[in-house]
């Protein structure tokens, strides 16, 4: 039950992206894509440092069940950043990021 929030002010095929992170999340973590749920916050503005550039970011933030290895996330980390430049429509640098990290004690779901 993967559940994944991608902030982003670069322009991304969200669709495109969320399909093949959930194919890779499933194949990495042991899971299947149908478990995977990826929701998108366009960010309007961000601002790097001292705020000269025009950088713009997407950081993916993936919750799941704990039990995973720090390895198998760091795996995961790396795959996802040489996955997500394929889904961006820009040429422009952009900031990418990842966290991977288990659920809450309190987490629930229905």
């Amino acid at each position: 039950m993967p559940q994944i929030a991608v902030d982003h002010s670069a322009p991304l095929d969200r669709r495109g992206f969320a399909l093949a992170l959930h194919a890779l999340v499933a194949e990495q973590v042991n899971n299947a894509p149908g478990n995977c749920k990826t929701r998108f916050r366009e960010v309007a503005e961000a601002v790097v440092g001292d705020g000269s550039g025009e950088e713009t970011l997407v950081h993916v933030d993936i919750a799941m069940a704990s039990g995973r290895t720090d390895e198998v996330k760091a795996r995961l980390s790396a795959a996802i950043l040489d996955l997500l430049p394929k889904h961006l429509r820009t040429t422009g640098e952009v900031l990418l990021s990842v966290e991977i990290r288990d659920f809450e004690p309190s987490y629930r779901r229905r």
